[in-house]
């Protein structure tokens, strides 16, 4: 790359002098996901987000860079950035990120707030700084850094979509709207990702599905005096209880369905025990547990394989429970929960999704009313192996950009951009990778985006570019 540690450098400085202070910014618009905000299109966050880094990528000193917002009717926009091939580079590499947030619960250390982006341990932290406000900064950070030393680079087209938080339900319409200019796509960058510490470039090698449903359980048309009700009328919350145990076996969060899990192939149990070798148990610090809390899973490889490979269920939200102060002795009349359920990659989301419909909306406990909602469903994905020519880069990449080889994990979080691509583009070569780790609360409080991995990335998203430059055809 022309001298690493200059090139490292220069990255560095412009994507702390340049990049860093638009994204700083970025923090402090509320673009909420649509399944958060239905009313997106009216409260214009989302727009707001578009229009800020839209106006930074245009503001680069690319030759050729084209800035539009892809718009469809009824969806969320989408902005598409493209630059030319240069300096003789060949081939299509398409990178993808996106600029909607979760939202913003639970209180946040010191009062900050959320939306109030905090500098410090050379950390950002605030909402969507990490996931993945950063993906567009890098990604241009990186590239003008590769163009502007006459380097070889392929046509690049960034793809920052608004809807990832919700399952991707807008990103097929925009991808078969891009179709013709994207042409015949080479490389996939997925900058949505991350791994476990910030020592290395990550490459993710699976990732899990995801199913959200609402659950919402009626007994009553309205509450009424629990002495009076209790012991003759049931419960909503203990048939809500009843039905969750048809799914995740209370005692071991076991998920016990057979159509919710799948056989782990032998090569990513050997990847999980070299994990578990090398990193020592990575998990085990890897969240902020309560003193003498134990982690579930018998040792560092189970904990890997069941953060990747298993199904697990987490109860997300609940309505129709008032707050503890405010909770009379009446037996309520309904509960209504919101529940995330990861699936294990190689599981089809859509028909799993149509068994635990069925699954929990029939023969409901004593007639009870029970209406199941389902979101769109996240499908899972496995990492084609790379090329060898892909490998090298990958691991020249993260020596640039972090000072070791690339490590290989699975991730327990849903893509579904990489499952749409994967069978969009069957002949691509694809990497996900990004600044996730340890400590980057991702959709939690603190969320923390830190600034040398951030650098990290944008030096190995130049360097595979000016690799798939030469390569791609």
């Amino acid at each position: 790359m022309g001298g690493v540690e200059s090139f490292f450098e220069a990255v560095n400085e412009s994507f702390r002098s340049e990049a860093l202070p638009a994204l700083i910014e970025y923090v402090s618009i509320k673009s909420l996901s649509p399944a958060f905000d239905p009313n997106w299109e009216a409260n214009g966050e989302i727009e707001r987000a578009l229009a800020h880094i839209a106006a930074w990528a245009e503001s680069r000193p690319i030759p050729g860079i084209e800035v539009r917002a892809s718009r469809i009717e009824g969806i969320t926009p989408a902005l598409v950035v493209e630059i030319p091939a240069a300096h003789g580079g060949s081939g299509t590499v398409l990178m993808y990120g996106h600029m909607d947030k979760q939202p913003a619960t639970a209180p946040w250390a010191n009062g900050t707030h959320p939306f109030e982006a905090v500098v410090a341990d050379d950390s950002v932290f605030g909402r969507g700084a990490a996931d993945d406000g950063y993906a567009l900064f890098a990604a241009l950070t990186g590239l003008g850094e590769v163009i502007s030393r006459g380097l070889p680079s392929p046509r690049c087209v960034v793809v920052i979509e608004a809807s990832e938080e919700s399952g991707s339900p807008d990103l097929d319409a925009h991808v078969e709207a891009l179709a013709p200019e994207l042409g015949d796509v080479g490389l996939v960058v997925c900058l949505d990702s991350g791994g476990l510490d910030f020592e290395r470039l990550w490459v993710t090698t699976s990732l899990r599905g995801n199913l959200v449903l609402t659950l919402d359980v009626e007994v009553l048309a309205h509450g009424v005096h629990s002495g009076s009700a209790g012991g003759v009328v049931p419960s909503s919350f203990r048939i809500l209880r009843s039905l969750l145990d048809r799914v995740e076996d209370a005692a071991t969060g076991e998920i016990l369905p057979r159509f919710l899990n799948a056989d782990i192939p032998e090569f990513h149990r050997e990847r999980a025990a070299a994990l578990d070798e090398e990193l020592k148990d990575p998990l085990s610090r890897a969240f902020p547990a309560v003193g003498g809390m134990e982690l579930m899973g018998a040792a560092g490889a189970e904990r890997i394989l069941a953060q990747t490979w298993r199904p697990s269920l987490a109860f997300t939200g609940i309505e129709g429970v008032p707050d503890i102060a405010s909770g009379g002795n009446v037996l309520r009349p309904r509960t209504k929960a919101k529940i995330s359920l990861r699936l294990p990659p190689t599981v089809d989301a859509a028909a799993a999704q149509e068994k635990l419909v069925q699954l929990l909306a029939s023969d409901a406990p004593y007639g009870a009313k029970v209406v199941v909602e389902a979101e769109a469903p996240a499908q899972g994905w496995v990492a084609p192996d790379p090329r060898a020519w892909l490998a090298e880069a990958l691991d020249a990449a993260s020596r640039d950009g972090f000072g070791r080889p690339a490590g290989y994990c699975g991730e327990g979080g849903s893509i579904p951009f990489l499952a749409t691509l994967g069978t969009r583009f069957p002949d691509a070569q694809f990497v996900a990778t990004g600044v996730l780790g340890p400590g980057s609360n991702a959709h939690g409080p603190d969320e923390a985006l830190r600034i040398p991995a951030a650098v990290g990335v944008s030096v190995a998203v130049a360097h595979l570019a000016a690799t798939a430059a030469r390569m791609l055809r």
